[in-house]
């Protein structure tokens, strides 16, 4: 478990890495941080700007060291989103950064798909769905500000991943789940957001 006082840490690294591309001057490393969070994690970093999404890029799995996957993520998610215009300078000043630390995803087996609403525990689990077709995440934090039970958070999930709602009853995807501490901005303060 990270302590709050480094989640601080990693949302600021998040947030300083974002402001360094409006910035002429270099961006300066937390070198105690990077030393203490230089194992691989997966992570996401989320933009939000009065409560609606602006931005969300991450790695699912544990491919980069922490400190590093932080500062990437925040730079994609502010600038590389396909879903989003890149952030302005001014835009970003109105911006929420929240940082989802995850636990390394883990295959959902099951002997018939019917069993899988019965292992998703919503407001714990977030989940990946694999196809042929492609794949498609959704954080923890998601299902429930969506009011979503376990058979709308697989159905969700697979319509993130381009598959129709019902895939996850056919048998032919590969459903992962996965666990996120969450480290979120709010009014001007980071918490560790419970979902």
């Amino acid at each position: 478990m990270i302590p709050l006082a480094d989640g601080e840490k990693l949302v600021l690294l998040a947030r300083r890495s974002i402001a360094s591309r409006f910035s002429d001057s270099p961006f300066r490393h937390d070198r105690a941080l990077r030393a203490k969070y230089g194992a691989k994690q997966g992570v996401f970093v989320t933009l939000t700007i009065d409560g609606e999404l602006r931005g969300c890029i991450g790695f699912p799995e544990p491919v980069y060291p922490l400190y590093d996957a932080v500062i990437d993520a925040a730079q994609a998610a502010a600038f590389e989103d396909p879903r989003f215009p890149p952030h302005s300078e001014e835009e970003f000043k109105e911006a929420a950064v929240e940082v989802s630390v995850l636990t390394v995803p883990e295959e959902i087996r099951v002997k018939d798909p019917s069993q899988y609403p019965m292992k998703v525990r919503i407001g714990t689990d977030g989940l990946i769905v694999r196809s042929a077709e492609g794949s498609g995440l959704l954080l923890p934090q998601v299902f429930p500000e969506w009011k979503a039970d376990s058979e709308k958070a697989l159905s969700l999930t697979c319509r993130k991943a381009g598959l129709p709602s019902e895939a996850w009853r056919s048998g032919k995807v590969t459903i992962l789940r996965f666990q996120a501490q969450i480290f979120s901005e709010e009014d001007g303060r980071v918490v560790e957001r419970k979902h």
